[in-house]
């Protein structure tokens, strides 16, 4: 299957177990891959045989900047939900979430959790 990429998209969320986490808020990176056939689309190249990343951005957007949940867990179960639900041509979705500033003391790049969803689960 075809895949279509959105890497390390930055939001501001407010997601976290820790009442700091939901008062203060931190940055979230998002990976996102759409498992899409982009064969009509490549041959045709027209945009009405693909799926917008444009679109699935806003999707993402608005569940990381405007909902709260404790767990990243959490986060990603509703991006890929979203996202199945609303793009017919997305057959599957890798979501991973990645926590830059968990409050962890330590020295790392992020934490994070991914998850793989097809549309018949």
């Amino acid at each position: 299957m075809d895949k279509i990429l959105m890497n390390n998209l930055g939001f501001y969320g407010y997601h976290g177990v820790l009442k700091e986490e939901s008062v203060l808020g931190q940055k979230f990176f998002i990976d996102i891959e759409l498992n899409v056939d982009t064969k009509k689309a490549g041959i045709s190249d027209n945009m009405n045989e693909s799926v917008s990343y444009a679109d699935v951005y806003v999707v993402v957007k608005e569940i990381v900047e405007n909902k709260r949940f404790n767990l990243i867990e959490a986060v990603a179960e509703n991006i890929a939900k979203e996202v199945l639900e609303k793009f017919d041509l997305v057959k599957g979705i890798m979501v991973r979430v990645k926590k830059p500033e968990a409050p962890v003391n330590g020295i790392y790049d992020y934490f994070g959790v991914e998850i793989r969803r097809n549309k018949d689960e």
